[in-house]
């Protein structure tokens, strides 16, 4: 019986002992990397999205309930009375606390003649110059301190935690060499919490919208298959208008301007691209995005694709003048819009753009817990860490998409307006998703439906396409 009471102890401490190291080996050992060795660098703490914030609500009231509460719950102390001015006072008669609707009489300047008020009941300080007085407050998750406005951008204003005792900026501190902090300061490094507020709300635009300036399909000179053959030469063989217009003038004797074909090309995205911006693809659990650039004018623009990883269709897609957060939201919107919550297991992956995971932040804000996801971010063009090594094929899947399309548009030596890019890439993600053959699908178009696969040849799968987008925006008509 001893022997067995001895072993039994030994057990128990063995067991101790394991439980120790695991939570050693969890706290200060990493089972995997998921980020590159510089990751915890203070140099690359930029590229990284901060938390939400809290948010404190902050309800006015009305300084007599305030004065009556503090007289009951306060009852040796002095009531409050109303300022004793020992000179004339120019704040306007019509100046009231923002926070308790205090009036003049317990109003006073603060900080002399730089124009800022304290109320003598509630001990707000404002600016009677500030027509808005927000009752939501913004503080640091880390520290519960205030946030700051510092920056306003074009879409979003940037607030700033300040407070020098914060644990998040004390801890991004240490990790600075002091060498650095001698040669370049602070101001390098993205040391204090940051949280973006955006002013416009990119999920109310309405991403399956009608085209405009619809063009009408009665043929006066040309039939419909002259547009099939139009859109065979344009999209599907990546020809210029000209050239287009003189295959058609050299093998098929059709003689037709160069002008006739663009706008052809310009009324079939007009039809087609509600078809196929409102498909119901089948999607799976791993996606992946990228964006990639494109000339409007002579100044650069940028198209988001964004791919099913499994099936490789184009999910979403957005052309932008800029490189924003919200082309980015407006592109994920579009690869979500048929699904109510996100499946098990999902996977976002990106590079290291910090415009995905700050749209990611918005998702889980706007939606909750059946949008949040994280990005798994593939960085550089080497594996130089388990992360990239692991991803880098979803990587190369898209970055093989953006070869793809930029061998198309290469032929149009850039747009002229954004409006005709959006036209080019609608027909483009048209042709990729239903009429390509691919080697990844036994080259067979990826998604093959029903109606559109009875067509014999390319131009009567493209009148076709056409009239199934016809139907799309009689549906859109009919239902709103």
């Amino acid at each position: 019986m001893d022997i067995i009471l001895y072993l039994l102890q030994i057990i128990q401490y063995l067991y101790q002992q394991n439980i120790w190291l695991i939570k050693f080996i969890c706290k200060y050992i990493p089972l995997k990397q998921w980020a590159y060795d510089d990751s915890h660098s203070p140099k690359y703490q930029k590229f990284k999205i901060d938390k939400l914030p809290l948010v404190l609500n902050v309800e006015p009231w009305n300084y007599h309930d305030f004065m009556a509460y503090l007289e009951w719950r306060y009852p040796d102390d002095k009531p409050i009375k109303p300022i004793n001015r020992r000179a004339e006072c120019d704040i306007d008669d019509e100046c009231k606390c923002p926070r308790c609707s205090a009036p003049k009489i317990y109003l006073y300047k603060n900080n002399g003649s730089k124009g800022q008020l304290q109320c003598k009941v509630c001990q707000t300080l404002f600016s009677p110059e500030e027509k808005h007085h927000s009752s939501l407050k913004l503080r640091c998750p880390y520290c519960a301190h205030a946030l700051v406005p510092k920056k306003d951008r074009k879409h979003f204003i940037v607030h700033k935690c300040v407070n020098p005792k914060c644990s998040y900026y004390l801890n991004n501190l240490k990790k600075v060499d002091k060498e650095d902090l001698k040669d370049y300061g602070k101001n390098k490094y993205k040391l204090h919490y940051i949280y973006r507020e955006f002013v416009i709300d990119f999920f109310k635009f309405d991403i399956t919208t009608l085209p405009k300036n619809a063009s009408s399909l009665k043929f006066s000179k040309f039939d419909q298959n002259v547009m099939g053959l139009c859109l065979s030469y344009r999209v599907n063989l990546g020809l210029s208008l000209r050239k287009t217009a003189h295959a058609l003038y050299e093998i098929h004797g059709i003689k037709i301007s160069h002008q006739q074909v663009a706008n052809y090309c310009k009324t079939a995205a007009l039809c087609v691209k509600p078809f196929v911006d409102r498909y119901p693809y089948e999607k799976g659990t791993t996606y992946t995005a990228d964006e990639t650039y494109i000339k409007v004018r002579g100044i650069k623009g940028f198209i988001w694709f964004i791919m099913d990883a499994a099936s490789r269709v184009i999910i979403g897609y957005q052309i932008s003048d800029n490189r924003g957060v919200g082309p980015c939201i407006m592109a994920m919107r579009m690869a979500f819009q048929h699904l109510k919550e996100l499946p098990e297991k999902f996977r976002f992956i990106a590079d290291a753009y910090s415009a995905y995971p700050l749209a990611a932040q918005q998702f889980f804000r706007k939606y909750g817990e059946k949008f949040k996801f994280d990005i798994t971010q593939v960085v550089g063009l080497t594996n130089d860490d388990a992360v990239s090594k692991e991803f880098r094929p979803f990587k190369q899947m898209i970055e093989r998409l953006n070869r793809t399309y930029k061998a198309s548009y290469r032929p149009t030596n850039g747009f002229d307006n954004y409006d005709g890019a959006n036209y080019d890439l609608s027909l483009w993600v048209a042709y990729y998703n239903f009429l390509r053959p691919h080697k990844h699908n036994r080259f067979r178009p990826l998604v093959e439906d029903d109606i559109i696969s009875k067509g014999d040849n390319m131009p009567a799968k493209w009148q076709l396409m056409i009239f199934l987008g016809q139907q799309t925006i009689l549906q859109m008509q009919n239902n709103s």
